[in-house]
């Protein structure tokens, strides 16, 4: 009682060196002398959260502290960014074999020939530091590289310019490339020169918070001797063992405090790990989610309401999942059903379809063959239906055929040494050439840092001379005997509705100088920009060419309709009046690809691209399609299509990642025969894959595992599928031994 009436609050002392002198008050205590006035014992409280000793102050603590989205929480240099964009010399030069007269400075390489004034200063440094302009970068000395990128420290230097005949001298410190590079990009008020200089730029750790994205006082803050960032930087499922052990580190006042918080903690990671995101770590950027993992994230939020009599919608929530992820996802499908909840599920997968309780069959064909139910009802309904291409395949009637035999492929390997990108663990991989391979392994386990981030980023820079960096790895062998690597993937083929198959895979130029060919073009006048919905001429120019107009709701989001000038079509009368076996260009680009290769079948140029869009499947799409209306399958498809449709050399890689997305039984057949037949005429396929019919017609698997995130990034087997499914360690062969008429061999 006495130490409370007597404690008065005091603001701490600023600086260290106020606490050397000893207190009057302390020497009196110690010497047994009278306090007059002010008793011996009193002990100062603060009202303030600071250190006395080094003056460390935070405000008072509440959630938006730790948040890196709130003023009060992100670090100040990054603004809770975690890092900053910097001009990364790689970039700035990324062919070393390029001498600098050649153009090894891209950016300042970028018009043909170099600019003038640039070479120029490069000519100067030359003459000032003895180096020659046709030496390759590579075997420049590492101060000379230095002083070019970073320049002269301050330091003068004579450069000398040409200015028509008369010649010049400046004396002045040279800024370096980096230096030249930010500030112009300081300088600039150009969108297009800040798109073309972040080219040249990559994302590196913020230098004041590490990555950690937060201000020093938030991480001030320990609990168990962690602050938020080291348990955001977690995996899920480390987390999860983590936060269960708390309790053990804390006392019983602590454990009070919260028993709560961590009871909520515990669950929500829970759900997480139940829905096979166990390997994600929590701090994990939005961006870099997948579709798949996004949606099951969305679902283990839902599943952590606990509401009941909800409708859940939910279009392929097993993309990108092994088989084995598969089967948690279906049980945490089944738990919101059992909560009281009725869960539609659009899905091609063969296990969800068999564990479902009510099934309606979409059919018979795709696009205008399509739009009815096929069949409805039970599996055991299901399967009893004559007209579908769903039973068909559950039934076994038809299959897709497990290959006679492998192929040995030309004899040659692409080789990855030392893959250290993400969670790879030092991998040394060998890729046969002139070979199906797949690379297979449970969600995380570093398919895609092996395959995408190392493989097709190291075959690209020394291939195509592209300008992206490869994860960490020490070097890949055997791409002397390739000629170019083709990456299709799953982005868009184009962000705006001018975008459609037609114009990405080039059939559209064709189309065009067809209609401009005609007779009635001829007599008037008619070119083939006439036919192009993106010039002025023959567009409709009420809508400019979109067939929709945009109507602007201010608070609401926009709303487009139709145009009421052309209905849609795009074009102007006279345009349309120009017609083709009585077919207008808006007409052919209303028509499916299965109907433009019949009404083009004697011009070949368009046939063959139009036909080979119908071979990977997308006969039912329209030929002008919106690009923004494509899923990323069909996307992905568009662009196989484009590929296959040019002059094959032979000696090219193909990498694709999960090609089978969105795809039925019956499509995933077609597009392997188009896969293979690639393979047949001595290209290499590697595809990472999940879907077990596709690996089970591979030549070569390599098993990525064993588990995802930081328990993964080994190559658990590879070989030949009837190798892998006979090693016990691997997911994969546990689920494809059945397939290859093996017994299954249980996975550790």
């Amino acid at each position: 009682g006495e130490r409370g009436s007597e404690a008065q609050p005091s603001v701490p002392p600023l600086a260290s060196d106020t606490l050397t002198q000893p207190s009057p008050s302390r020497e009196r205590a110690k010497s047994g002398m009278k306090n007059t006035g002010i008793p011996a014992n009193r002990i100062v409280f603060s009202e303030k959260f600071a250190c006395p000793v080094s003056g460390f102050t935070i405000a008072e603590i509440e959630p938006r502290l730790f948040s890196f989205n709130a003023p009060m929480g992100a670090c100040p240099a990054c603004d809770g960014l975690g890092e900053r964009q910097e001009f990364d010399p790689e970039l700035v030069v990324p062919n070393e074999a390029l001498s600098l007269k050649k153009g090894a400075v891209v950016p300042w390489a970028k018009s043909n020939p170099p600019s003038p004034y640039y070479m120029q200063v490069l000519g100067s440094l030359a003459k000032e530091f003895g180096f020659s302009l046709d030496t390759p970068w590579a075997d420049l000395p590492g101060e000379v590289k230095l002083i070019i990128l970073h320049g002269t420290g301050g330091k003068p230097v004579t450069l000398k310019f040409m200015d028509g005949r008369k010649s010049y001298e400046v004396k002045k410190a040279f800024e370096g490339v980096i230096g030249n590079l930010n500030r112009r990009l300081l300088q600039t008020e150009s969108a297009w020169m800040r798109e073309e200089l972040s080219k040249y730029q990559r994302a590196q750790p913020c230098e004041t918070c590490h990555g950690a994205r937060l201000k020093p006082e938030a991480l001030a803050v320990k609990i168990a001797g962690e602050d938020i960032s080291l348990s955001t930087r977690r995996s899920v499922v480390d987390a999860l063992a983590f936060f269960t052990a708390m309790p053990d580190k804390l006392n019983d006042q602590q454990n009070q405090i919260a028993r709560a918080i961590l009871k909520e903690i515990v669950e929500r990671l829970g759900f997480l790990n139940n829905v096979g995101l166990d390997y994600l770590n929590l701090d994990r950027t939005s961006g870099t989610l997948s579709g798949g993992e996004s949606q099951r994230i969305r679902l283990a939020s839902q599943i952590g309401s606990g509401l009941s009599g909800v409708l859940y919608v939910l279009d392929e929530p097993s993309i990108g999942l092994h088989q084995r992820d598969n089967d948690r996802l279906l049980v945490t499908l089944k738990r919101l059903r059992d909560l009281g909840n009725s869960v539609i599920v659009v899905e091609h997968d063969e296990d969800a379809i068999r564990h479902a309780d009510y099934i309606v069959d979409m059919g018979p064909g795709a696009g205008i063959r399509g739009g009815e139910i096929v069949a409805q009802g039970t599996l055991k309904q299901i399967l009893k239906a004559k007209n579908s291409l769903t039973a068909d395949y559950l039934n076994g009637t038809r299959r897709i055929e497990v290959p006679k035999k492998r192929r040995k492929g030309t004899g040659k390997k692409l080789t990855v040494h030392n893959a250290r990108a993400n969670n790879l663990r030092g991998v040394t991989a060998s890729i046969p050439l002139g070979t199906f391979t797949c690379i297979t392994g449970v969600s995380g386990s570093g398919k895609s840092s092996f395959t995408i981030d190392t493989l097709y980023a190291a075959s690209a820079r020394a291939l195509n001379g592209a300008r992206i960096l490869a994860g960490a790895h020490d070097k890949v062998t055997g791409l002397e005997h390739c000629d170019k690597v083709i990456d299709i993937d799953q982005s868009p083929i184009g962000r705006t509705p001018r975008s459609n198959p037609a114009t990405y895979t080039g059939a559209f130029t064709n189309i065009r100088d067809w209609f401009a060919g005609l007779p009635e073009s001829q007599a008037r006048g008619y070119k083939p920009g006439r036919f192009s919905f993106n010039v002025k001429g023959g567009r409709c120019e009420a809508c400019t060419g979109d067939g929709l107009i945009k109507i602007e709701m201010h608070f609401l989001p926009d709303v487009y309709v139709t145009c009421d000038v052309c209905h849609g079509a795009r074009y102007n009368r006279e345009t349309l009046e120009v017609k083709f076996k009585g077919h207008s260009i808006a007409d052919v680009l209303d028509m499916t690809v299965e109907d433009a290769v019949e009404f083009f079948k004697a011009v070949p140029p368009i046939r063959d691209k139009m036909a080979m869009l119908a071979e990977v499947g997308l006969g039912y799409v329209k030929v002008g399609q919106q690009a923004t209306t494509l899923s990323g399958g069909e996307a992905q498809r568009v662009k196989l299509a484009k590929e296959l449709a040019r002059r094959a050399t032979g000696q090219t890689l193909y990498i694709l990642d999960e090609p089978t997305t969105g795809l039925h039984f019956e499509d995933v057949r077609k597009l392997l025969e188009v896969l293979h037949a690639l393979v047949d005429q001595g290209n290499s396929v590697v595809v990472i894959e999940h879907n077990l019919d596709v690996i089970k017609t591979a030549d070569w698997i390599i098993d990525m595992g064993p588990e995802g995130g930081v328990k993964g990034g080994e190559v658990v087997a590879e070989g030949t599928p009837e190798k892998v499914a006979k090693e016990p360690r691997s997911f994969t062969g546990h689920y494809l031994a059945p397939l290859l008429g093996l017994a299954s061999v249980a996975a550790e």
